[in-house]
């Protein structure tokens, strides 16, 4: 999502940081760029104009003029109102009520309701230790009870049942009822959505919300959606005292400018972004760091906060505790590494959050093949005997040919693998000396902090 505005935008970022003066000739060249990029990204035309009036506004004013630097000054106002025009700031949900509180999901059919009211389940559980319920009053989707029902379990949270033939009002108060009664600390209500904004579903969700006094209404939009998510969420808006938005679809491939946008139009923040179909795929929504990565500076921080949830520390300091005492690195802590990658999203996930120059370094091409290689070298030990993985030595010609036939692999494939392995295990005996367990011991002290 947004790949093509990050393309264009960091080649302008990166034109207009050597500039040694600011003109208005150059500034005037650099808007066009950028106005450009962000109506291919299919922003809204006032949004986009509005965007570039302020950026025009601050790069012909004093704080980049008398700057030592113009051309690096100018980057800090484009990357700042590219922040601005997404919300105000981190925001996090409101939960500051007596329990339940109750969270209202709004949205139409297809934006990913359902699914995102688990992953939201999911977040609150493992990030603010909550006990979570919900429920669904979607009365009128076929399977939409047996979906949330599936997804929440998946989640880790509680799940109220309810039946297609009751009044959505009705399990909203039972919901309400239940919660209170077994001592829930967040109620999420999945509510129905249609094809497209009509009268009866407003009506419904604004009973729904009378009822609920939800201390949060978040609208569930598809950044793919394009310009129509603009007029949902006005919809939407009109109907609703939204607090949040959650964008959904995040790492498809569409333009995404809704992304961009939808802040613009309902006056509430982006409180989450769902980057993945898994259901821990969500993530808390930070406009400066969307900017980051949109002009192509990357995610660090994302990518810090991904390793600290992902990696299996126990696991980690075993391994670190195995290289010290001078035992053999196998094919099972060779395996561990590369689940522990897929844990973190995978190598695209990874370079996703890297500056624009080392994704162009690696190249999309070179990505593609090198998750194909990791999921095969997967699939190669997994076709080994548990013997065989502790003491690979013992792999020869006949025992190669066995485990490629197991793998649908060649045997070359084999050989690459074991290569690679063989890699590691040298560079693991050149940390005997310490250095890697000591930074187990720091990345154990940070876990067991954060626990």
């Amino acid at each position: 999502m947004l790949n093509n505005l990050t393309q264009r935008l960091s080649r302008v970022v990166k034109t207009i940081r050597g500039e040694a003066r600011i003109t208005e000739a150059n500034v005037a060249d650099m808007l066009r760029e950028v106005r450009l990029a962000l109506l291919e990204a299919d922003v809204a035309l006032p949004v986009v104009r509005e965007f570039t009036a302020r950026v025009k506004d601050k790069a012909l004013g004093q704080e980049v003029v008398g700057s030592l630097s113009p051309g690096q000054a100018l980057v800090g106002v484009v990357h700042k109102e590219l922040a601005a025009l997404m919300g105000p700031g981190a925001v996090g949900l409101n939960l500051a009520v007596q329990p339940p509180a109750v969270v209202l999901m709004a949205g139409l059919q297809g934006a990913g309701k359902t699914t995102t009211t688990a992953k939201l389940a999911k977040w609150l559980i493992e990030r603010q230790k909550k006990k979570v319920l919900t429920v669904s009053c979607d009365v009128y989707r076929p399977a939409a009870i047996a979906q949330l029902q599936t997804v929440s379990q998946q989640a880790g949270a509680e799940f109220l049942p309810s039946s297609p033939d009751e009044k959505p009002l009705d399990i909203a108060k039972r919901a309400i009822a239940h919660a209170r009664a077994h001592h829930i600390d967040v109620l999420l209500v999945d509510t129905a959505g249609r094809l497209a904004v009509d009268a009866e579903m407003m009506r419904e969700i604004a009973d729904l919300h009378a009822a609920l006094a939800p201390i949060e209404t978040l609208f569930v939009v598809d950044a793919m959606q394009g310009q129509d998510a603009l007029a949902t969420a006005r919809a939407f808006h009109d109907a609703l005292p939204l607090t949040g938005i959650v964008l959904t679809k995040l790492d498809g491939d569409a333009r995404g400018g809704a992304a961009l946008s939808v802040h613009h139009v309902t006056g509430a923040p982006v409180k989450f972004a769902g980057v993945s179909e898994k259901i821990d795929g969500l993530e808390a929504f930070d406009p400066t760091r969307m900017a980051d990565r949109i002009l192509g500076m990357g995610d660090v921080v994302a990518l810090v906060e991904e390793a600290q949830r992902s990696v299996d520390i126990q696991a980690a300091q075993k391994l670190a505790q195995k290289v010290k005492s001078g035992e053999q690195f196998d094919l099972n802590d060779f395996l561990m590494q590369l689940q522990q990658m897929n844990k973190m999203g995978g190598l695209q996930s990874l370079m996703d959050k890297l500056p624009a120059e080392m994704q162009a370094r690696a190249g999309q091409a070179d990505m593609d093949k090198a998750s194909r290689d990791v999921r095969r070298m997967q699939g190669i030990i997994c076709s080994m005997t548990p013997q065989e993985r502790r003491k690979p030595d013992l792999i020869k010609a006949s025992r190669k040919r066995r485990i490629a036939t197991g793998a649908g692999v060649q045997v070359q494939d084999v050989n690459r693998m074991l290569g690679q392995f063989e890699q590691m295990r040298d560079m693991m005996k050149k940390m005997k000396g310490g250095k890697l367990f000591k930074m187990m011991q720091r990345m154990g002290g940070a876990g067991t902090a954060r626990r």
